[in-house]
């Protein structure tokens, strides 16, 4: 296993929504968990659901990138091109409404990128990019 680089924690009202989403439409392994928390391997990092009555993350700002509404804030990972649209088929399948479609931003230009927006049952927002040229990350 890589050694995860990051921990977060978000808000959820509904933590067997959460675990519906995060366990079986995601396809995460879960961790530890308790009454009231649950653990997920987020891709080799350390996610965790955190039940916060009336703490859900619907209220958010929203910001022009490429012709969308990008939700802010947001958290999410930087795949492969193949495991980002392996991904975005499993949530298609599972039938996931998509804040922003999956698609190619700033196609032919310096960080040309897969990305996609969906929310949670709580909804936290999720990006998931992939990148054409991984070395333009940082591009600028």
């Amino acid at each position: 296993m890589t050694r995860p680089a990051f921990h977060l924690a978000i808000p959820v009202d509904d933590l067997s929504a959460a675990r519906r989403f995060y366990g079986e439409v995601l396809g995460l392994p879960t961790g530890r968990s308790a009454e009231h928390w649950q653990d997920w391997n987020f891709f080799s990092h350390q996610l965790v659901t955190h039940v916060v009555p009336g703490g859900d993350g619907r209220e958010r700002a929203h910001n022009q990138v490429d012709g969308h509404d990008v939700p802010v804030p947001h958290f999410g990972l930087i795949l492969s091109i193949e495991d980002f649209h392996t991904l975005a088929a499993r949530l298609r399948e599972a039938g996931t409404q998509f804040v922003i479609e999956p698609y190619v931003r700033f196609q032919g230009e310096v960080g040309e990128q897969w990305t996609m927006f969906l929310t949670d049952p709580a909804g936290n927002a999720l990006e998931f990019k992939a990148f054409a040229d991984v070395s333009q990350i940082f591009a600028t």
